[in-house]
């Protein structure tokens, strides 16, 4: 696993084990306000363990737009009416 990966699983590993014991001591309005960004927090870890060592698609490689061609983004070129 590599340098990057091993921070992030220890940090995420901090966070969720900070949140452990702040249900123990009663914050359990601050821990259910949490819930939703705990189970990203699990989701996160999961995927830092099993994905694939290699890095994503670098920028400018794959997706919808060619070189030299129109930006999807950008539109017509022309201003919104306001």
């Amino acid at each position: 696993m590599s340098s990057k990966k091993v921070v992030t699983v220890a940090v995420l590993v901090t966070v969720l084990a900070w949140s452990t014991v702040m249900a123990v001591l009663g914050q359990v309005a601050a821990v259910a306000t949490l819930l939703p960004s705990l189970g990203l927090l699990v989701q996160q870890i999961v995927q830092a363990l099993t994905g694939p060592e290699g890095s994503r698609t670098p920028a400018g490689t794959g997706g919808s737009h060619t070189p030299g061609g129109p930006d999807p983004a950008a539109g017509d070129g022309t201003e919104p009416p306001r």
